[in-house]
């Protein structure tokens, strides 16, 4: 605990409101002193606001209310979200109002504590494998399949003549496992924050965009201002290869700001203090809540009314058979606003592909003769091995590329410098265009420069990063093996931590370049290695090994992705690292104990699988591990399979070479049109009409993309939080109306 002493007596309070001034001795270094950029840094780093037992406090209430909303969601359809853009909103409003009596003020790098603690607790849910993993443990494995050391237990599911369930897992074992899972990727993220942040200097679209916002509610001046890079050196102190690089950088935030209409520090087009700062902030507070009491009355009118769930919109014959039906949610409505259209265009595609031709084609010719609705035997559970082929495709090929690149640019780099040069160019290389000429970047003498970073004092010192890893393994090997014993053996759970330190740093290496962190597919390829090294004829523990490795590197590479996200937004306003980083952890520890309540909450009161709740993901997970582990697909599904897996490797392939162009939206995305095969229709439906609303507010209105996904992320709020109240309802017995049917 001596590391958080120090972290805390750092940022203590003093009896001023003010900021401590920053001391050389302890924030900069001499050569730093000049520059303005790192003076600046090491100013806001050492603000005392930057940890504070009120904005630990606040961030771990709002992250409260994001692992009820994620549970649910991820019950239903499998998608979370980590809300950073909605805590630091609320955050903002709920300090505003109490401004007039703080001691301390509220300030930019307290707002970015807040946003980091409550996304560490939101995303546990995910995170610690209780939207996906533990579901298909305890209630989809067929008798067998738990292992020779667990019982099985009936979960009053029968399909095809075969009882599912799976092992029944206690509450405090649950916790126990969320707590060994949900730490070591925090502290595998800390020494690549260096590496893809200040040196590379990936984006992050989402951690920049979060850190945008919380400029403009604090009014875009002052503390407030994001830290422009470019004012660290004078113009002749810049080499030409900087600066060539500098104006391409500017030249591509204009473009993402043609796209983008949230304001930025640099736009030259921020509005007026009094009209942004006040008057924003309230309007987006107002549109929240509104949102938010629209979502929670209807949330509570489907607990009565069940039927609005599925409305046949497009016929009762379709809507009975091939379950074409419309859930017009506010919640799914607004998860398609912050998806975007593309996105939502994708999973409509993989909807109508899935459920629209191959769904029929598989019952037409026998090849799925149960009912539709029937995992085992009927078409839904056929086209789900569609779904998982083209992920994998997508899985193997995105990762591949991460990792070839680098080696690509090691192989180019140890060619002579004009060996891919023309005979008559040789000699010469014009640097003016650094998109023309990437060649010239690469055989480069030097570098880009790093940017300006932190001070020493407010990094994560290499001692607290190997106390932390060392305390985090220890914590990660005791709980997996007393949470589940006699399944992984020593050399099982090591080679998950390997694979989970590997495959997040691909992970995270995504979501710096995409804004996409490939969990999913990180999970199916931990469980294809899995399934090479511990195939289902070498041990009777193959399926539940193969679901829990696999949790481990997905697991892993959230929170590192999570931490890295919520690191770019506070390296843009100043804030310290160290801080950040235990804000992250203490939210990871709360929520991990939490969301292992409240899944256990959840599927205590509701039928699981049910018409409710019906884990697609999980049954992903464990129709995955069946696949890999060797074990019979229905009839034709390997054909179609293999045929999908290679039409959308090529189009992943084109994907990624026109990455950056107009067209490349056009190309299906694996991920998304997978997800569209996997969910029933009638949730595909609904986030394709809040993705179609996006785009109509962004590219035919004119209007903020700030503004209508703070609505959107109250309508998702809205339906998440009062759920609890249908839940009691549930439990207490309460009738529901008559459904449609």
């Amino acid at each position: 605990m001596r590391p958080f002493r120090r972290l805390w007596s750092r940022w203590r309070p003093s009896t001023s409101a003010a900021p401590r001034p920053t001391t050389s001795s302890t924030s900069s270094t001499p050569e730093d002193e000049n520059d303005p950029v790192a003076t600046k840094l090491a100013k806001r780093a050492d603000e005392p606001q930057n940890f504070t037992l009120r904005g630990i406090a606040f961030g771990v209430i709002v992250g409260v209310v994001i692992v009820f909303s994620n549970t649910y969601f991820g019950l239903q359809t499998g998608w979370i979200s980590g809300m950073s853009m909605p805590s630091a909103l609320l955050g903002f409003g709920f300090f505003k109002v109490l401004s007039p009596y703080l001691r301390m003020q509220f300030s930019p790098v307290e707002n970015v504590l807040i946003q980091s603690v409550a996304g560490s607790v939101g995303t546990m849910p995910l995170g610690c494998g209780f939207v996906g993993v533990i579901p298909a443990l305890e209630f989809l494995l067929k008798r067998g399949e738990q292992g020779t050391a667990y019982t099985f237990f009936f979960q009053g599911v029968e399909s095809s003549g075969e009882r599912i369930g799976g092992m029944s897992v206690s509450l405090p074992r649950l916790m126990l496992w969320a707590a060994g899972v949900c730490l070591f990727g925090v502290v595998f993220a800390v020494p690549l924050r260096r590496e893809v942040i200040i040196r590379e200097k990936l984006k992050f679209p989402s951690g920049t965009a979060t850190a945008l916002m919380i400029g403009v509610l604090h009014g875009q001046k002052g503390e407030a201002q994001l830290v422009k890079q470019e004012e660290r050196a004078a113009p002749k102190a810049r080499s030409s290869h900087d600066e060539d690089e500098r104006q391409g950088l500017m030249a591509e935030q204009e473009s993402d700001r043609s796209r983008d209409t949230t304001p930025g520090p640099e736009s030259g087009g921020l509005p007026d203090t009094q009209k942004s700062g006040e008057a924003d902030w309230r309007k987006n507070i107002r549109n929240m809540f509104t949102a938010f009491l629209f979502s929670a009355v209807y949330t509570i009118m489907t607990y009565f009314m069940p039927f609005l769930r599925n409305l046949p919109v497009f016929g009762r014959h379709l809507a009975r058979k091939w379950l074409w039906t419309l859930n017009p949610s506010p919640a799914y409505v607004g998860q398609g606003i912050i998806m975007g259209p593309t996105t939502t265009a994708h999973m409509l595609f993989g909807a109508v592909i899935g459920w629209g031709i191959l769904s029929p084609l598989a019952k037409s010719r026998g090849w799925a003769p149960g009912a539709v609705d029937d995992w085992e035997s009927g078409s839904k559970g056929w086209i789900v091995w569609i779904s998982l082929a083209i992920m994998l495709a997508d899985a193997l090929v995105s990762l591949g590329w991460l990792v070839a690149r680098p080696l690509l640019g090691l192989i180019i780099r140890g060619l002579p410098n004009n060996f891919l040069q023309s005979p008559r160019n040789r000699g010469y290389a014009p640097i003016s265009n650094r998109h023309k000429h990437r060649r010239s970047d690469v055989n480069a003498s030097t570098e880009p420069e790093p940017e300006a970073d932190a001070p020493p004092s407010h990094l994560v010192s290499t001692r607290t990063f190997l106390i932390t890893l060392a305390a985090s393994i220890v914590i990660y090997y005791v709980s997996v093996h007393v949470a589940f014993p006699s399944l992984l053996t020593f050399t099982h759970t090591t080679l998950s931590l390997f694979l989970a330190l590997f495959l997040s740093l691909l992970g995270v290496r995504a979501l710096g370049e995409t804004d996409l962190n490939p969990v999913s597919g990180i999970s199916k390829l931990t469980q294809l290695i899995f399934a090479a090294i511990v195939p289902a004829s070498s041990t009777p523990n193959a399926i539940p090994v193969n679901l829990l490795a696999g949790a481990i590197s997905e697991s892993a590479a959230l929170q590192a992705g999570d931490l890295l996200q919520d690191l770019k937004t506070g390296h843009l306003l100043g804030a310290a690292p160290a801080a950040q980083f235990w804000g992250q952890m203490i939210g990871s520890v709360i929520g991990a104990v939490l969301s292992a309540a409240v899944y256990r909450l959840y599927v205590g009161v509701y039928e699981i699988p049910g018409p409710q709740f019906q884990i697609p993901t999980a049954f992903v997970w464990v129709f995955t591990a069946r696949l890999v582990t060797g074990q019979g697909l229905p009839p034709m599904a390997a054909t179609y399979a293999i045929w999908a897996a290679v039409i959308w490797g090529l189009l992943t392939v084109v994907r990624m070479a026109g990455r950056g162009t107009r067209w490349v939206n056009y190309v299906p995305g694996g991920i998304a049109v997978a997800v569209g095969m996997y969910n029933t229709p009638s949730f595909t439906f609904a986030r394709a009409v809040g993705g179609l609303g996006s785009w109509y507010w962004m590219r035919r209105r004119g209007g903020e993309e700030t503004g209508i996904v703070v609505i959107a992320s109250g309508l998702i709020l809205g339906e998440g939080l009062v759920s609890i109240v249908n839940l009691g309802l549930a439990s207490a017995g309460v009738p529901h109306l008559n459904d449609w049917s």
